[in-house]
């Protein structure tokens, strides 16, 4: 199934990244892998019908896949096919009145001003390359917000000490400038020392790398994090966006405007940001019921 096209379309055109158009390629080639095999036919999938993709969607339950995933393959489906009708290769779009699966919000609970010190201030971090990479890599999620594939792509081109800023590369290439605090600073300095003491460096030009100097990849990122917060936080869920969803609910808490959160966050609309706003209310009644003069009532 010749999806190049297709691809290039998302990659250049809605500079969407190389990781979402790997997933979107992959869905698609699953629908038409079931559509080859449940109807005995090598017809092309622009040309299923609704009632085909359903069988897919019934197919995708039986399996026991979230309605969540069966909502992102389907999603993937349908930007397939409104390309089609871009580019006039298809006259209708076969998921045009299709409804998306009710799924659960899920309640992202982050981590307390506690337990962010008893990770930064009360936990020992040793002065080898791995402790001071680590430890800069929490502070960076916490003091910036950014999102754990940003943090990936960071190059030593995105520090800028002298003014104290990093520049990120965000979803479908957007890039945006946020500042750094000066403890932030102290430990990119200190880092860059150690980085540069690395034998053997193979990628010279990314900030974050391994002790065998390749660059970091995600899921030790996501390893890193779940390891020293699990130290000092009982919660469920421990991983870095829970400390990007921590950044934005406690600058909230503090009063931080939301359209500047929105900003830091790289939020493309308010509508994504307002996700966290809701422990921020519950904040804000708990200093309402504190101070009203009616509370005691």
């Amino acid at each position: 199934m010749p999806l190049k096209p297709f691809t290039n379309y998302l990659l250049l055109e809605k500079n969407y990244s190389t990781l979402t158009v790997n997933a979107y390629q992959k869905d698609l080639e699953a629908f038409s892998e079931f559509i080859k095999t449940t109807y005995d036919t090598k017809e092309h999938i622009k040309y299923v019908n609704y009632s085909q993709i359903r069988s897919w969607i019934v197919y995708m339950v039986e399996k026991g896949l979230s309605n969540r995933s069966i909502n992102r393959k389907i999603s993937a489906l349908n930007t397939y096919y409104k390309f089609l009708l871009k580019i006039e290769d298809i006259h209708q779009n076969p998921l045009l009145k299709h409804k998306a699966l009710k799924t659960n919000k899920k309640v992202q609970v982050p981590f307390s001003e506690t337990e962010i010190t008893a990770v930064l201030d009360d936990l020992n971090f040793d002065d080898d390359f791995e402790s001071i990479r680590n430890k800069l890599i929490i502070e960076l999620f916490y003091s910036t917000g950014i999102r754990r594939i940003e943090l990936v792509e960071l190059g030593l081109a995105s520090v800028d000490i002298h003014n104290k800023t990093l520049k990120v590369i965000g979803k479908r290439n957007k890039e945006r400038i946020v500042p750094l605090l000066d403890s932030v600073v102290k430990t990119i300095s200190k880092y860059l020392i150690s980085r540069n003491k690395l034998e053997g460096i193979m990628d010279v030009n990314s900030l974050f790398l391994t002790k065998k100097g390749f660059k970091i990849y995600e899921t030790l990122v996501y390893r890193i994090i779940n390891e020293y917060f699990s130290k000092a936080s009982s919660k469920v869920k421990k991983s870095p966006h829970i400390l990007r969803h921590s950044f934005a609910t406690h600058l909230l808490n503090q009063g931080a405007d939301l359209n500047a959160v929105k900003e830091l966050l790289g939020h493309s609309s308010l509508a994504a940001t307002q996700v966290y706003t809701h422990n921020s209310i519950a904040e804000l009644k708990k200093v309402h019921i504190k101070a009203h003069p009616r509370s005691k009532k």
